[in-house]
């Protein structure tokens, strides 16, 4: 049975690299140190991303940390003076510093995994195992048009002056691949919290590094993937259409210590619409 864990109970902020950063924390201090990285879409953060997941891995004897990344949630929203994902890479590595963790294993979904793959690449000392969700940068759409239709819907809500919740509706329904999901509720939420002053100018300034030329070629890491040599576990719904699964391929044959497990009738969001098996595989993939 797993102890029930709210959003402020679990709330904890710090110092680190010169950023407040913004985590959520639960489970023994001294298990085995699993960092969970969220998405990239509006109003996006640790907990909406991984809240529901949190439990069953302390339960499980984890010490599991959801990371508001660099941009978003309620850690601080620099202006990037590098690509994001090597920004927000070393701003998690900072947060391992000042919470004295030396290694820690990576769950990074979309936008997140990106940034694991990142950290993996440039600090490979600090990761454990990698289980990377639909991940950002690592794959090549191989079937499907470029931008996918999730990541048009995200360009739609992020570019507009004034975004509407048509706009957060049809973003949230592309992630999903049960659509009785989208709750009014669940788009009223995620709306005004991406409408907040504060998360737009996170998500302008995450938008602006990933468009600037001069680090283009730092965000295509399926250039490098060949380079993660960690355990990893590569994970996609196979109704995905943010990052597609034929993708997957790309990563799983350039990443020397790949597997990779498809989730039927799941989108992007299999932590949340295949919660139970989700759970369990990466539990037992970060235990044994």
């Amino acid at each position: 049975m797993t102890t029930a864990l709210t959003a402020e109970s679990t709330r904890r902020t710090v110092k680190a690299g010169g950023h407040a950063l913004a985590y959520h924390e639960a489970g023994p201090a001294d298990g085995p140190v699993v960092v969970m990285l969220h998405g990239g879409g509006p109003g996006a953060s640790g907990w909406s991303n991984f809240g529901a997941n949190l439990a069953p891995f302390a339960a499980a004897g984890l010490r599991t940390i959801l990371l508001d990344q660099l941009c978003f949630g309620d850690s601080d929203k620099p202006e990037l003076d590098t690509d994001y994902w090597t920004a927000s890479a070393r701003a998690t590595v900072a947060l391992l510093d000042e919470l004295g963790i030396a290694q820690a294993h990576f769950v990074g979904n979309s936008l997140g995994g990106g940034t694991a793959a990142r950290l993996a690449l440039d600090f490979p000392d600090r990761v454990g195992k990698l289980l990377l969700m639909g991940p950002g940068g690592v794959t090549l759409n191989l079937f499907h048009a470029d931008p996918t239709e999730g990541i048009q819907r995200l360009f739609d809500f992020n570019m507009s002056p004034e975004p509407t919740r048509d706009q957060m509706r049809a973003f949230l329904s592309v992630l999903a691949y049960d659509r009785s999901i989208v709750t009014d509720a669940f788009v009223e939420e995620r709306y005004l919290r991406a409408l907040d002053p504060e998360v737009r100018l996170g998500a302008a300034r995450m938008g602006a590094a990933f468009a600037n030329p001069a680090w283009t070629e730092r965000t295509q890491l399926w250039r490098d993937a060949h380079r993660i040599t960690h355990p990893t576990l590569l994970t996609w719904g196979r109704e995905d259409r943010v990052n597609p699964i034929d993708g997957a391929f790309v990563a799983l044959k350039a990443m020397p210590n790949a597997r990779l497990h498809v989730f039927p009738h799941c989108g992007h969001w299999a932590q949340t619409e295949q919660a139970d098996e989700f759970n369990r595989l990466a539990i037992d993939f970060f235990t044994h």
